[in-house]
């Protein structure tokens, strides 16, 4: 059943959040840094505009993946969300921060005449309240998700990009604004333009660890990632626990979605039983585990002795 309007909104919410909030802000920005000619100013506007443009790159990642399998794609397009998240890394890395290092650097070079700083303290203030919010709702959609699991170990365990990417770009944008405000108000109290271009240059730094952060998570993924330890140990127990099967050889997982999960299994059967009361078996043995994990999207059973598994992993 295809999903409603709705229900697509409530599960984008923080992009969407984020998206509207860094339009406005970038324009705000752009507006402040050509008014008051803030080195600082207007690498947070490039900022704000380069994240605008990573939440429609999200949202174009998400739609493209929902594509159903077909004969070139067998397990489907889900990996695709994976490939946009790390094109997002990059440009948080490559415009993001190397604008910012950049404006940073020629305004260093070439200081300009410091001007009346209000209009960039109220874009500022205006701005930490818009991205605060986005920021709360990345962090309560985050928090649902997560579990019981520390913060760090679920961004390294999660397999949707999108929510832990919004997060870090929003923290990222909170903290970019706290420096640029710092540039602004010492570049005035000590009279030396210089200094704002000091904090286009930490601004940059603080994009680029977070575009290598992302770009190692998002490389994972696309690479291929196994399905949470508790749902393999489940899969194992289920198949453990039928008669029929006197060894689970092993359980490989690998996530073709966040939602969709390929797995192998080898497992060695009893001798006995006659080919096709096995393949009524596997067959059994599929739906209980679809039932039990709805992420199972392609299940693969092999019949395989205990002995031939070993080897097979041996000589791999």
């Amino acid at each position: 059943m295809a999903a409603s309007p709705a229900s697509g909104w409530r599960a984008n919410i923080v992009i969407y959040a984020a998206l509207a909030a860094n339009l406005g802000i970038a324009v705000a920005k752009f507006v402040a840094a050509a008014i008051s000619g803030s080195s600082s100013m207007l690498t947070e506007g490039v900022h704000s505009l380069v994240d605008t443009g990573n939440q429609g790159l999200l949202l174009y990642g998400q739609y493209r993946a929902k594509r159903p399998p077909d004969s070139d794609h067998p397990f489907g397009y889900g990996r695709e969300l994976y490939f946009w998240a790390f094109i997002v890394a990059i440009l948080i890395f490559g415009l993001g921060a190397g604008v910012s290092v950049y404006e940073g650097w020629k305004h260093i070079a070439a200081p300009e005449e410091l001007r009346d700083p209000l209009i960039n303290y109220v874009v500022l203030a205006i701005a930490f309240a818009l991205e605060g919010t986005s920021w709360w709702i990345a962090m309560r959609e985050f928090a649902k998700s997560k579990g019981d699991h520390g913060w760090w170990q679920a961004i390294r365990d999660s397999k949707d990009p999108s929510g832990f990417i919004v997060l870090f770009e929003d923290s990222a944008a909170l903290a970019g604004l706290v420096v640029a405000a710092a540039g602004v108000w010492a570049s005035h109290h000590w009279g030396d333009p210089r200094i704002d271009g000091w904090a286009s240059i930490v601004i940059g730094v603080i994009l680029a660890g977070v575009a290598m952060l992302l770009a190692r998570e998002s490389k994972g993924l696309l690479i291929g990632e196994r399905a949470n330890p508790d749902m393999v140990a489940a899969i194992r127990a289920l198949l453990e626990a039928e008669p029929c099967i006197t060894h689970v050889n092993h359980v490989r997982t690998i996530h073709t979605a966040p939602d969709r999960v390929f797995v192998a299994v080898s497992a060695d059967f009893v001798d006995t039983l006659p080919m096709g009361e096995a393949e009524t078996l596997i067959e059994r043995l599929e739906q209980r585990l679809k039932a039990q994990e709805p992420k199972l999207s392609s299940i693969y059973i092999r019949p395989e002795k205990r002995e031939d598994a070993v080897d097979a992993v041996a000589m791999g």
